[in-house]
């Protein structure tokens, strides 16, 4: 009796460091868990400013059809290239803009928004999207169609390359190989007035 009590004077220390090592294993495997849930939530976030800008942009050419081509601009938009402020601001009942100035004025407005002005840290945008570009499409004489808005942004985790549209690609902004770009896609129908 007495040599089978000497054999078991180790079993407590071993099963103490099992029982350590299955805890470890599962407290690493609740941090990588948590990791994953904070970088999805960022993405949905993301994806919902999108779709959120991109409601709002066609929500404006919608408000001002008799210049729907002016909506339209030659270059993507993203990174403050819509450049300085309009001549004119339309915010406000009693500022009365021509549909020419309201366009101008709705796109400079839309891109400082896109690129996070309306939240600061310090002097830099800190709301908006991840390096943000805009896309648009429609028809070129402003009439009744189809337009869309497309928005590419940088998104924190790689990303197999959207076939869905085109927008910000090859620009360097989303990875060599666009594998941090994510695209949202909103399309309208936009009537005569």
């Amino acid at each position: 009796m007495k040599g089978l009590l000497n054999n078991q004077r180790g079993a407590g220390l071993i099963e103490v460091l099992v029982t350590l090592l299955l805890i470890s294993i599962a407290l690493l495997g609740s941090a990588s868990l948590q990791v994953l849930s904070k970088q999805s939530n960022f993405q949905a976030v993301q994806r919902t400013t999108a779709a959120q800008l991109a409601s709002d942009y066609l929500s404006r050419m919608r408000s001002n059809r008799g210049v729907l081509a002016n909506y339209l601009p030659a270059n993507d938009l993203g990174g403050g290239t819509a450049g300085d402020a309009p001549a004119k601001n339309c915010i406000g009942a009693v500022v009365n803009c021509t549909g020419n100035e309201m366009a101008s004025f709705d796109q400079w407005e839309w891109e400082q928004i896109l690129d996070g002005a309306l939240e600061l840290n310090g002097a830099a945008n800190a709301g908006g999207l991840i390096e943000p570009t805009a896309c648009f499409a429609g028809q070129n004489d402003g009439g009744e169609g189809m337009y869309e808005v497309a928005i590419a942004w940088r998104g924190a985790t790689e990303h197999p390359n959207p076939d869905v549209h085109n927008c910000g690609e090859d620009t360097g902004k989303y990875g060599a190989n666009n594998e941090f770009r994510h695209v949202l896609v909103m399309q309208t129908f936009i009537g005569e007035s």
